[in-house]
């Protein structure tokens, strides 16, 4: 039980836990990286073309609020939730100044029903491969109707069953991370500060065809298809005009086949009918 929220899922417990143990150094490993700020900036220019001045977003998964920090500077309400009690205590002191703008609540996706704060908001954002860690996504996408007003707006930011760049690794002799998101149906064991969980995989049909009932697609991007993943470390640094040169051109084929279905991560909005 944590602030009245029943943790029923033992990966989500170990989610949580592992998160946690790392929201201490989690803006020190990543705030510096690259490619980590090519990646959130891009996922921000998406969700800024569909938000209207002065809206109200319902974070999931909000980590040490940094995205929730951006949205509050240009002028939106955020309520940032995440399962992590390490990372909400984070969030909160880096929020504090903008607490009329940011609220926060301990809460797992797959519960949102419990929310304190039901909006109903204006959207629903989930970033980095959050909801990939529960088994079951489409509880999750089903639970957002409560939320959102009509026309109400979603956009998530997911780790796909392929990556094209995580596949070519193989050829530098890492067969294990070449091919860990293959037949992975149930789940493939994550690591994270000494706590083991499992990641689930997931393709933007299965969110379309999940919510094809009640919403439309605004539009799919392919994440790091053409740029290198985040964690080939220092790429960037060290070829600075490939970078440039693969940057540009993933900015031009982000959206188009093949390329939005063999990034990193891909990112998915729709809106509510």
């Amino acid at each position: 039980m944590t602030n009245g929220i029943t943790i029923t899922s033992t990966n989500e417990t170990d989610a949580s836990t592992a998160f946690s143990r790392q929201s201490v150094i989690f803006d020190e490993i990543y705030s510096s990286n690259t490619i980590v700020n090519y990646k959130r900036a891009r996922v921000r220019q998406h969700v800024l073309q569909y938000l209207a001045p002065n809206s109200s977003i319902l974070e999931l998964n909000s980590g040490t609020g940094e995205d929730a920090l951006f949205f509050a500077k240009n002028g939106h309400r955020v309520h940032a939730t995440d399962i992590s009690t390490g990372m909400q205590q984070v969030l909160r002191q880096k929020t504090e100044a903008y607490r009329d703008l940011i609220s926060t609540e301990i809460c797992s996706f797959t519960q949102l029903a419990q929310l304190q704060n039901q909006g109903p908001f204006d959207h629903i954002f989930s970033n980095f491969g959050g909801l990939n860690c529960t088994g079951e996504l489409d509880k999750v996408l089903l639970s957002f109707d409560q939320l959102l007003k009509p026309g109400g707006k979603v956009t998530l930011v997911v780790i796909p069953g392929f990556c094209l760049w995580e596949t070519l690794l193989v050829f530098k002799g890492k067969f294990k991370t070449a091919f860990r998101r293959f037949f992975s149906s149930k789940g493939r064991t994550a690591h994270i500060e000494g706590t083991y969980f499992k990641c689930f995989y997931y393709s933007s049909l299965f969110i379309i065809n999940t919510l094809k009932e009640s919403y439309k697609v605004l539009g799919v991007e392919g994440l790091c298809t053409i740029v290198p993943p985040s964690y080939i470390e220092g790429f960037a640094e060290k070829h600075p005009k490939a970078y440039q040169f693969l940057k540009k051109k993933e900015d031009k084929l982000k959206s188009s086949w093949p390329w939005k279905f063999m990034g990193d991560y891909f990112i998915i909005s729709l809106e509510k009918k």
